[in-house]
Protein backbone atom coordinates (compact mmCIF):
# COMPACT_ATOMS: atom_id res chain seq x y z
CA UNK A 1 0.00 0.00 0.00
CA UNK A 2 1.69 3.12 1.34
CA UNK A 3 0.88 6.91 0.62
CA UNK A 4 -0.94 8.02 -2.69
CA UNK A 5 1.58 9.23 -5.13
CA UNK A 6 4.64 6.90 -3.55
CA UNK A 7 3.68 4.56 -5.54
CA UNK A 8 6.53 3.88 -8.33
CA UNK A 9 5.27 3.05 -11.69
CA UNK A 10 6.65 3.45 -15.12
CA UNK A 11 5.58 7.18 -16.13
CA UNK A 12 5.42 8.21 -13.15
CA UNK A 13 6.88 12.10 -12.38
CA UNK A 14 7.99 11.14 -8.76
CA UNK A 15 10.81 8.70 -10.40
CA UNK A 16 13.62 10.51 -11.79
CA UNK A 17 14.91 9.54 -15.12
CA UNK A 18 18.94 8.48 -15.06
CA UNK A 19 21.21 9.42 -17.00
CA UNK A 20 25.32 9.41 -17.54
CA UNK A 21 26.89 12.06 -15.28
CA UNK A 22 28.18 15.36 -16.90
CA UNK A 23 31.69 15.29 -18.34
CA UNK A 24 34.34 15.85 -16.03
CA UNK A 25 37.95 15.29 -15.44
CA UNK A 26 39.78 13.20 -13.23
CA UNK A 27 42.87 15.60 -11.33
CA UNK A 28 45.54 13.78 -12.94
CA UNK A 29 45.30 11.67 -16.51
CA UNK A 30 44.51 8.03 -15.71
CA UNK A 31 44.76 4.73 -17.84
CA UNK A 32 41.93 2.31 -18.12
CA UNK A 33 43.95 -0.10 -15.94
CA UNK A 34 44.05 2.37 -13.11
CA UNK A 35 40.16 3.43 -13.86
CA UNK A 36 39.19 -0.66 -13.36
CA UNK A 37 41.19 -0.92 -10.36
CA UNK A 38 39.87 2.26 -8.94
CA UNK A 39 36.29 1.06 -9.38
CA UNK A 40 37.17 -2.52 -7.58
CA UNK A 41 38.34 -0.77 -4.86
CA UNK A 42 35.24 1.07 -4.16
CA UNK A 43 32.64 -1.22 -4.92
CA UNK A 44 34.78 -4.15 -2.40
CA UNK A 45 34.72 -1.16 0.46
CA UNK A 46 31.58 0.84 -0.06
CA UNK A 47 29.24 -1.83 1.61
CA UNK A 48 31.61 -1.67 4.78
CA UNK A 49 30.14 1.96 5.01
CA UNK A 50 26.62 1.07 5.91
CA UNK A 51 23.61 0.53 3.43
CA UNK A 52 22.52 -2.92 2.40
CA UNK A 53 24.64 -4.89 0.57
CA UNK A 54 21.74 -5.45 -2.31
CA UNK A 55 21.21 -2.15 -3.06
CA UNK A 56 25.13 -1.78 -3.56
CA UNK A 57 25.17 -4.77 -5.87
CA UNK A 58 21.92 -2.93 -7.51
CA UNK A 59 23.66 0.22 -8.15
CA UNK A 60 27.04 -1.74 -9.60
CA UNK A 61 24.86 -3.41 -12.05
CA UNK A 62 23.32 -0.24 -12.54
CA UNK A 63 26.19 1.70 -12.76
CA UNK A 64 28.02 -0.90 -15.81
CA UNK A 65 24.35 -1.00 -17.50
CA UNK A 66 23.15 0.77 -20.58
CA UNK A 67 20.79 3.86 -19.18
CA UNK A 68 17.71 1.79 -19.99
CA UNK A 69 18.67 -1.25 -17.98
CA UNK A 70 20.08 0.99 -15.25
CA UNK A 71 16.98 2.83 -14.76
CA UNK A 72 14.94 -0.74 -14.36
CA UNK A 73 17.54 -2.10 -11.82
CA UNK A 74 17.18 1.58 -9.70
CA UNK A 75 13.20 1.23 -10.13
CA UNK A 76 13.03 -2.80 -9.34
CA UNK A 77 15.61 -2.56 -6.02
CA UNK A 78 13.62 0.20 -4.53
CA UNK A 79 16.35 2.96 -4.81
CA UNK A 80 15.42 6.89 -4.67
CA UNK A 81 17.57 8.49 -6.53
CA UNK A 82 18.29 12.03 -5.52
CA UNK A 83 20.77 13.27 -8.24
CA UNK A 84 19.66 11.67 -11.39
CA UNK A 85 23.55 10.63 -12.48
CA UNK A 86 23.35 8.25 -9.62
CA UNK A 87 25.68 9.84 -7.10
CA UNK A 88 23.80 10.62 -4.07
CA UNK A 89 20.58 7.64 -3.97
CA UNK A 90 18.49 6.51 -0.61
CA UNK A 91 17.16 3.14 -0.66
CA UNK A 92 13.82 2.79 1.45
CA UNK A 93 14.98 2.74 5.00
CA UNK A 94 16.48 6.44 3.91
CA UNK A 95 20.26 4.87 3.87
CA UNK A 96 22.37 6.61 1.56
CA UNK A 97 24.73 6.06 -0.62
CA UNK A 98 27.00 7.69 -2.49
CA UNK A 99 28.41 6.95 -5.81
CA UNK A 100 31.83 8.99 -7.42
CA UNK A 101 31.41 10.01 -10.60
CA UNK A 102 34.20 7.20 -12.06
CA UNK A 103 32.55 4.40 -10.90
CA UNK A 104 29.76 5.80 -13.63
CA UNK A 105 31.41 6.79 -16.45
CA UNK A 106 34.82 7.51 -17.46
CA UNK A 107 37.11 10.83 -17.58
CA UNK A 108 37.44 12.99 -20.25
CA UNK A 109 41.52 13.09 -19.35
CA UNK A 110 41.76 9.70 -19.48
CA UNK A 111 45.08 7.77 -20.99
CA UNK A 112 44.06 5.02 -23.79
CA UNK A 113 46.53 2.37 -23.53
CA UNK A 114 47.64 0.41 -27.06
Amino acid sequence: MGCTGSKRTRGDENVKKIRKPKPWKHSEPITRTQLKQMRDEFWDTAPHYGGQREIWDALRVAAESELTYAQAIINSAGVIVQNDDLTICYDERGAKYELPKYVLSEPINMIHEN
